[in-house]
């Protein structure tokens, strides 16, 4: 049995050590890429159609052609997806990813790079999150504008958001980092969703300074159904201090408290609020299991 996962690149199916990229591709040149993820939740994919329509989003944003269609990447992942399930346990998961790059200049003409490839969520290393909540810390690195690149577009330029990161690791290794936009209102994190909760009702940033999340899709859908408000609003630092509860979004962490912002406590302090436990139970109805408890179960103690 093999003990090596396998990936998809350029119409054949690899081990993923054999999944190599050309160091003339524009995506390893200048990150000249586009690409999506989803996760699976005991080892069903969630909600495919709708990230690989963002995917094609993004592509047609870049003015990319994949060469493939909605319904061949579909298929691919899920083959990579079976493929790679013997490799992992009962109570892990998978992140799955699509993604094409530009690709390599051959005669004057750009041959696309055509990759999926999966790997298993990190439960363990983010697990303390759900017990203690999440420090969010704000760092003085601003979130790309859309007067320079739309963040609407999930592309393989993250250095906007890994200057943001480096940053807050350097104060808090802990810290989660959540950017401001340039009108100083919070935008989002690497590949996270920002939420907070006032006196019962939701506010979460605007789609056009933030990469609209499927999980924030989902956490939207779900508040609706519960007859909570939801707003999607400018949020500034004083709302961020003063409200009652925050979580962040995101396709690993589905839904995850926010303790503090830059070291002031959101609320009592408490995690997870009760805005925040009625979606985290809603989400886990949704996807068939506890998705706190995926994480809790990786605690020592």
């Amino acid at each position: 049995m093999t003990t090596e996962r396998v990936a998809y690149i350029n119409g054949e199916i690899v081990p993923e050590s054999q999944a190599t990229v050309s160091i003339r591709d524009r995506g390893f040149l200048q990150g000249d890429a586009v690409f999506d993820t989803t996760r699976t939740f005991r080892h069903k994919i969630f909600r495919l159609d709708e990230h690989l329509d963002r995917f094609f989003e993004s592509l047609k944003y870049m003015r990319i052609e994949p060469g493939l269609s909605k319904a061949q990447f579909a298929d691919i992942t899920h083959q990579i997806i079976d493929a790679n399930l013997p490799l992992i346990g009962e109570d892990d998961d998978y992140w799955v990813s699509q993604r094409v790059t530009r690709g390599v200049n051959v005669d004057g003409e750009y041959i696309p790079t055509v990759i999926v490839e999966s790997v298993p969520l990190p439960f363990a290393a983010r697990a303390n999150y759900y017990r203690e909540g999440m420090p969010v810390v704000v760092p003085s690195v601003r979130r790309t504008p859309p007067e320079a690149h739309s963040p609407r577009a999930k592309v393989h330029n993250y250095v906007n958001l890994i200057q943001g990161e480096l940053e807050v690791k350097a104060q808090n290794p802990d810290g989660w980092p959540i950017l401001l936009d340039m009108n100083g209102n919070l935008a989002e994190g690497p590949g996270s969703n920002i939420f907070i909760v006032k006196d019962g009702a939701l506010k979460t940033p605007k789609e056009q300074y933030i990469l609209s999340g499927i999980s924030r899709r989902v956490a939207i859908e779900l508040a609706q159904e519960l007859g909570i408000t939801v707003e999607e609003s400018d949020i500034d630092l004083f709302d961020a201090y003063t409200a009652d509860e925050a979580f962040v979004t995101s396709t690993s962490f589905c839904i995850c408290p926010v303790s503090s912002f830059n070291g002031s406590p959101v609320g009592d302090a408490s995690v997870p609020g009760p805005v925040t436990d009625r979606l985290t139970r809603a989400y886990s109805g949704l996807v068939g299991m506890d998705v706190a408890g995926q994480y809790l179960s990786r605690l020592d103690s």
